[in-house]
């Protein structure tokens, strides 16, 4: 039974089914296409210890934080967060609305730990304007760390500088902060694989015991046989 036509032309009209679309990524999480590079330096403990070096790094695009393998942390204000992988790095990522990135020269981060009495700094980072993310390379387990991310606004002109003389400086932008603490995964690991294995050694000497009994019991006893009813004469 061949079909009408009208449903062969409504059919040939259609349009094709679309292709299911990937998440698309968090706006603003990222740099922009044409900033391939994260210009950044590592200051020195001291204010006499010098700039440190320039350095670059390329960031971490499409990055995804997926348990069980990494756990996230955020700032109150949701705009840093703090991936903790498995391999005791961190990823450090931050966003910006456009018109305050355009005011942006700068990002300030600064590290540090708790100890049993106070604070103790642990990395101090210049980061260029175009950065979006940071990578920590090595966290020490059990240790609540916390960094903070500060943006330094733009430096006036000569002429604009000499004209607000006397007017206030403009304050730098508030920093976000967030806390995490590495959990001891190796350790963890361990430890359920010292249990699995007593397990299973726990399990075997059962077993080797009661073989020993068997065998004892039966196979190495003498054999003595019941003593018989003499007769009497």
């Amino acid at each position: 039974m061949r079909a009408p036509p009208l449903l062969l032309l409504l059919a040939a009209c259609a349009p094709p089914p679309r292709a299911a679309a990937a998440a698309p990524t968090p706006p603003g999480w990222e740099p922009a296409a044409d900033a391939p590079w994260c210009p950044y330096k590592v200051l020195p403990e001291g204010p006499e210890a010098g700039g440190g070096r320039l350095c670059f790094r390329s960031p971490a695009r499409g990055f995804r934080c997926q348990a069980p393998g990494c756990a996230a942390h955020a700032s109150a204000g949701r705009s840093l967060r703090a991936s903790v992988l498995r391999n005791r790095s961190v990823l450090l990522q931050w966003r910006l609305a456009p018109a305050e990135a355009r005011r942006v020269r700068a990002f300030a981060l600064n590290c540090s730990w708790r100890g049993a009495y106070t604070r103790f700094p642990c990395e101090r980072v210049l980061l260029g304007a175009s950065c979006r993310d940071y990578l920590l390379p090595d966290v020490h387990d059990g240790v609540r760390y916390r960094l903070c991310l500060q943006p330094l606004p733009l430096r006036a002109e000569p002429a604009a500088a000499a004209a607000a003389a006397a007017a206030a400086p403009e304050p730098a932008g508030p920093a976000e902060c967030v806390e995490f603490a590495a959990e001891p995964a190796g350790m963890r690991e361990i430890v359920v694989a010292m249990t699995a294995v007593g397990g299973s050694i726990c399990v075997m000497l059962v077993v080797i015991c009661l073989l020993v009994a068997y065998i004892t019991e039966n196979l190495m006893h003498p054999a003595f046989g019941r003593p018989g009813l003499r007769r009497q004469p």
